[in-house]
């Protein structure tokens, strides 16, 4: 009896130390404490035959890859990326992926005499070991340093493929040049298209790069916006396109025009189904009277392609209504049909099981101080500032259903070295669409204990984020205060029903020693089982986040 005793006793201890607590249906559990906690995990890049594998950051410059038990999320063991000298120069390191049953680290170079700009992949083993040997991707050419462009990467839905594009823009050549590959799980490239877009006399031109995919079928989509005003007409003028590139059609490039006039496209999500269904969803701005366009956000469109026939089913353009306005804007500036700033990015975009969608459009404002110090030693201050999430539910033709807003206030400060802490986004009126993202070089900082998880599971759209102990119950926007320090936050969850009211989840119990979710450092395994990564103080600890039937 007395060992049964102890037995039973240990195990309540063991059970407490990793149960977390529940959020209604939620429950969040975690693994051991990682002892070796000096490397903070950025990326959660997959699990392949039993085993976790994460990107951890320590410093400036240096990753690692951490490797976890599948069953206990014990550390198994940990490896340095260090990259072999290429071309007798460091490579910049971009990122960790799974493709297939395979996973890769990718690093970038810029050869100065070529005037090339190189991605390299380097094959990882089962232990966590890096290749000596990389495997050159791109060596795309380029004006100069300054002028190299950027990487974009996108997995497939089954995660057997990985698309990458290079973008850049040449100020001297005044010209736009992007780039995509489709590569299989050993790095072999399933197909590749290589497109410039001149600026030569179209100087009030906007090219916009709006989002790019792959779908289960490896069918390549990318969305291009271009904008300008016409003076003599007095008209915006705008060319919104679909570039498609089908495998069964031999990867040929194909244009969808989706036609619209009066109204300017201010950003754009898609969404491949498996039922050769493309939605493409996101903010429009309305026009003026002498042909510019206002910039602020007028409202959601939202449009449909039958990919077998390359028709635009629906296209819709919904405006924010009068309630939706109020809580965003506030009552008197609603009464006035006034438009909303463009603060607002995509975090998220959902299938619905009835064929419509749920869009997910966070408001962001990050803001870059100048540096301080000398070389490089200079650093950098920033600030993220993650505020409401619109949750817009659409039907099937693309109408509103309903629309409700999530109330929070979120901000991280920190500091970074400032020497090329961002990369490239775009400029000279040429942008690409990234959405909600953390870039590598903040990644760990802080701004991965922002934003939410969104989980749709049973019909049911449930987003779980960090919240101000003091807005326990609190879902009027007028009301919330706003989380500044993210070490005292709690766990939160909104629930939706079908007619977008809220029911908001608190826990039980505000545990001093709680510790705090990372919502920018997650890895959904499947519909209502997520792995994610949380800490307080020196604890670290990798967990389950996972909603009950």
């Amino acid at each position: 009896m007395k060992n049964i005793t102890t037995m039973l006793l240990l195990l309540f201890v063991v059970c407490a130390m990793n149960a977390q607590g529940k959020l209604g249906p939620i429950t969040i559990s975690y693994g051991q404490e990682i002892k070796e906690n000096k490397e903070k995990i950025v990326r959660i890049a997959g699990e392949l035959n039993g085993k976790i594998y994460t990107l951890a950051q320590k410093g400036k410059k240096k990753y690692f890859l951490k490797m976890f038990s599948a069953d206990k999320m014990e550390v198994l063991g940990k490896q340095q990326i260090e990259f072999s000298e290429y071309k007798g120069k460091d490579l910049t390191f971009e990122e960790i992926i799974v493709i297939g049953n395979k996973i890769y680290a990718f690093g970038s170079l810029y050869d100065r005499k070529a005037k090339e700009n190189h991605l390299v992949g380097f094959s990882i083993s089962e232990d966590g070991k890096l290749s000596k040997k990389g495997k050159i991707l791109f060596n795309t050419k380029v004006t100069k340093k300054r002028e190299r462009g950027a990487f974009y990467f996108k997995e497939s839905p089954q995660g057997g493929s990985l698309l990458i594009m290079h973008a850049a823009y040449f100020d001297k050549k005044e010209e736009i040049q992007y780039e995509i590959k489709l590569f299989n799980e050993n790095l072999e490239a399933e197909m590749t298209d290589l497109e410039t877009v001149p600026f030569e006399d179209r100087r009030d031109l906007e090219f916009n790069i709006a989002d790019f995919d792959v779908n289960v079928y490896d069918d390549i989509f990318i969305v291009i916006n271009e904008s300008y005003r016409d003076r003599k007409a007095k008209k915006n003028i705008e060319k919104f396109e679909i570039h498609t590139f089908k495998k069964d059609n031999g990867y040929k490039k194909e244009i969808i025009n989706i036609d619209f006039t009066n109204r300017e496209v201010i950003n754009c999500e898609i969404l491949a189904t498996n039922k050769d269904i493309l939605h493409l969803v996101g903010f429009y701005s309305g026009v003026r009277k002498n042909g510019k366009a206002n910039k602020k956000l007028r409202g959601i469109y939202s449009a449909n392609v039958d990919m077998r026939s390359n028709e635009v089913m629906n296209l819709k353009f919904n405006k924010f209504d009068y309630e939706t306005k109020v809580k965003l804007i506030g009552e008197r500036r609603a009464k006035k049909d006034k438009d909303i700033k463009p603060l607002y990015k995509t975090h998220s975009l959902i299938e619905k099981e009835d064929g419509g969608l749920f869009l997910l459009s966070e408001y962001q404002e990050v803001f870059i101080g100048r540096s301080q110090g000398i070389g490089p030693l200079a650093v950098q201050p920033i600030t993220y500032i993650n505020n409401e999430i619109i949750v817009t539910s659409l039907n099937q033709d693309g109408s509103i259903a309903w629309t409700n807003v999530i109330p929070k206030e979120q901000k991280a400060s920190f500091t970074v070295f400032s020497l090329g802490i961002f990369g490239f986004f775009g400029g000279n009126n040429f942008t690409v669409g990234v959405g909600i993202s953390i870039p590598i070089a903040v990644a760990g900082k802080g701004p991965e204990y922002l934003s939410a998880i969104p989980i749709y599971e049973n019909g049911q759209l449930t987003v779980i984020f960090n919240d101000n102990k003091k807005n326990v119950g609190v879902t009027d926007i007028e009301k919330i205060k706003r989380l500044g320090n993210y070490n005292k936050a709690i766990p939160t969850a909104f629930v939706f029903d079908d007619q977008g009211n809220i029911t908001r989840l608190d826990p039980e119990d505000l545990q001093k020693e709680r510790l705090i979710l990372r919502p920018g450092v997650y890895l959904q395994k499947s519909a209502g089982d997520y792995i994610i990564y949380a800490s307080k103080r020196s604890k670290n600890k990798l967990g389950r986040l996972q909603i009950q039937n």
